[in-house]
C-alpha cells in the first residue's frame, strides 16, 4: 500500500503519520528527514543537497526526485511507503508517478487531512516555548504555573512563526501551493479527505476505513 500524506500545519500529520505506520508496517518517509538523513551520512546526494540548503536556496526538483528515488528503493518500501512532504507541486507528482510506474508501482490513496483555519491558528498560536527545549500549549498542555517553565521555572515565549498573523500567512501559501495538488488527485479518483478536527483516536479511525479498501 503505497500511500502519500498530505495537511497544512498544525492539522496534526505527524501524529496521524506515526500511528498508519505502526499499523501497517509502512516506512513514514518524510522529505525533510530523508534530506537530513544524506546529509548527516555525508552521501554524495546530500553533499549536493546541502550546497543549495547552505546558500538558502531550494534543493532542486531533480535532486529531490533522486533522493526520494533511492529512498523507495530501500528494502523496506518493497511492501509499500508512507510519503510526507512530498510532492508539494503538479510537476513533482507527475514525475513521482512515472517514476513509480518505471518500477511497476502506483500511488493507492492520497489522504488529505483536513481542518478549519481558525482552529489550525488556535492550535499554533497556543504554542508556548522555554529556552530549554520543553514546549507547552496554553490549551492543551499549560505549564502548571501560567508563561513559567514546569522543568526550568524560566520564561516561556511564543516563537515568531506561531504569532496568529504568521500562521494566517503560512496557511495562505500553504493553500497556494497545494491546492492545485489536491484537484490533480482528486481528478484521479485517488485523494480521500479527513476531518481532521476531531479527537486523535477518532481521526485515526477515519483514515483506518480508508485504508480498509487498500490493506
Amino acid at each position: 500500500m503505497n500511500i502519500i500524506l498530505l495537511g497544512p500545519p498544525g492539522a496534526g500529520k505527524g501524529t496521524q503519520a506515526k500511528k498508519i505506520s505502526e499499523q501497517y508496517s509502512l516506512p513514514h518517509i518524510s522529505t525533510g528527514d530523508i534530506l537530513r538523513h544524506n546529509i548527516s551520512m555525508n552521501t554524495h546526494l546530500g553533499i549536493k543537497a546541502k550546497s543549495y540548503m547552505d546558500k538558502g536556496e531550494l534543493v532542486p526538483d531533480e535532486l529531490l526526485v533522486d533522493i526520494i528515488k533511492a529512498r523507495l528503493s530501500e528494502k523496506d518500501c518493497s511492501a509499500g511507503f508512507l510519503l510526507d512532504g512530498y510532492p508539494r507541486t503538479i510537476p513533482q507528482a507527475d514525475t513521482l508517478g512515472k517514476l513509480l510506474a518505471d518500477s511497476k508501482r502506483k500511488i493507492d490513496v492520497i489522504l488529505n487531512i483536513h481542518v478549519d483555519d481558525e482552529e489550525l491558528i488556535n492550535r499554533l498560536s497556543g504554542r508556548r516555548m522555554c529556552s530549554c527545549g520543553t514546549s507547552y500549549h496554553v490549551l492543551f498542555n499549560p505549564p502548571a504555573k501560567e508563561g513559567k517553565c514546569n522543568a526550568c521555572n524560566c520564561e516561556l515565549y511564543q516563537r515568531d512563526d506561531d504569532k496568529p498573523e504568521t500562521v494566517r500567512n503560512r496557511l495562505v501559501a500553504y493553500k497556494k501551493q497545494t491546492q492545485p495538488l489536491i484537484d490533480y488527485y482528486n481528478k484521479k479518483a485517488l485523494l480521500s479527505t479527513i476531518d481532521g478536527g476531531k479527537d486523535i483516536p477518532l481521526i485515526f479511525e477515519d483514515i483506518r476505513k480508508v485504508l480498509e479498501k487498500y490493506d
